[in-house]
């Protein structure tokens, strides 16, 4: 019980001293919580913990926020030894503020003049430290080789070594 209504906390309100500034606030109102619990069958020591949030705590149609929010913190919560997520249920109504990308997938095959079969990618590793010139000739090579693109990793920026216009 303890450590899910720590992962409820640490997700949401909670921090782990207590400061000033939570008296500006309703923290009761936005804390997330754990509202059951159940051992792991067959295992001893691990349990499911079941956590829900206030809406409020998300941005609209975020993703990133969202999975920010939920995991982003918690996996390297040192009150815990292991931690999985293994279910996100998500409310109807917040669902509807996700409106999708500004277009699909027929504007990128217009675009890349690519059809009837599916598109290949890759991420270009090492994901940092390439200069700018090497990252443009991964990217060169992977086309070459057939591919019908390549992403920049989530950690690739504008890097001092990299800037995104010489990348390009």
């Amino acid at each position: 019980e303890e450590a899910g209504a720590a992962v409820a906390a640490e997700s949401s309100t909670g921090t782990w001293t207590t400061v000033w500034t939570d008296g500006l606030t309703s923290l009761d109102r936005y804390k997330g919580r754990c509202y059951d619990i159940e051992p792991v069958p067959g295992e001893d020591n691990q349990y499911i913990a079941y956590v829900a949030y206030p809406l409020d705590l998300f941005e609209e149609g975020s993703v990133t926020n969202l999975f920010t929010s939920i995991v982003g913190n918690v996996f390297g919560f040192k009150a815990l030894r292991a931690l999985r997520l293994e279910d996100l249920r998500i409310p109807p109504a917040y669902s509807k503020t996700f409106i999708g990308p500004p277009h699909g997938i027929q504007v990128e095959r217009d675009k890349l003049n690519k059809y009837g079969r599916p598109l290949l990618g890759c991420t270009i590793k090492p994901k940092l430290g390439l200069s700018a010139k090497n990252y443009g000739r991964a990217v060169y090579e992977c086309l070459r080789g057939g591919l019908d693109f390549t992403k920049d990793d989530e950690n690739v920026n504008s890097q001092p070594f990299m800037r995104w216009r010489d990348r390009f």
